[in-house]
């Protein structure tokens, strides 16, 4: 039986939204959603879970909801510049020394990105197991703009250019196809962080495409728009 790990990574500070991960959508803090869907995983699967925050506030939140243990995120970790490669691969070493065993599988669920089901897990955790050469899955969206169309950046000398120049890409459908990684989940086998990668896409990276609406929260209105989507029944799934 394999050993898996969940992880909840939040801190206290942020810039975009004050707050947001333990800000109420609906009634509940943000990051509730992420433990309650979290917690069904680990029913199944006997997995463990836990929580790398350097906030009191947030774990404070998450043991109303039956999330606790006693990992604190070290001050070098929970700076804005700090990659959550970083911040994962910390606690899942304190787990690992904590509860004396070695996890196969960690599976990342983002407090900011709360739309996804357990079936959305476990159809991405099977196409991981099923392919033993991958590191690592993350889950996607399809994209609302497509770099080999309709992306530009500036070139340096005052003009601009599209992201990706793949000749004379006239419409939208000629553009080859891309994925909005919608920041949801991540599930990454355990030589993901032995062999050292430092962000998420690895040259052995799989997709899952999420069925469903999916997004994270960058700024207020964001927040806005996913709390009258929730509040009104409006997605097309029960989270």
């Amino acid at each position: 039986m394999d050993n898996i790990l969940v992880t909840i990574c939040g801190r206290g500070g942020s810039k975009g939204i004050p707050g947001k991960n333990i800000k109420s959508l609906n009634g509940l803090p943000l990051i509730a959603y992420s433990i309650q869907t979290g917690k069904k995983f680990c029913g199944k699967y006997g997995a463990d879970m836990t929580l790398s925050t350097d906030s009191d506030d947030i774990k404070s939140s998450a043991m109303q909801f039956g999330l606790s243990n006693s990992y604190h995120r070290p001050a070098e970790l929970s700076t804005d510049s700090v990659g959550k490669i970083d911040t994962i691969k910390d606690v899942l070493l304190f787990e690992e020394k904590t509860r004396l065993k070695k996890y196969d599988f960690i599976i990342d669920l983002d407090i900011t990105s709360p739309l996804r089901t357990l079936a959305d897990l476990e159809a991405a955790f099977q196409l991981l197991r099923d392919n033993p050469d991958a590191y690592n899955i993350l889950s996607v969206s399809p994209p609302h703009r497509n770099p080999y169309f309709n992306m530009v950046e500036p070139k340096g000398d005052g003009y601009y250019k599209i992201v990706k120049n793949s000749g004379a890409i006239k419409s939208r459908q000629q553009a080859p196809v891309v994925y909005d990684a919608n920041a949801s989940f991540f599930i990454y086998r355990r030589k993901f962080f032995d062999d050292g990668w430092e962000t998420g896409i690895t040259d052995k990276s799989l997709i899952y495409l999420v069925p469903h609406l999916c997004f994270d929260l960058d700024n207020p209105e964001d927040f806005i728009i996913m709390e009258i989507l929730v509040k009104e029944n409006l997605l097309n799934f029960a989270l």
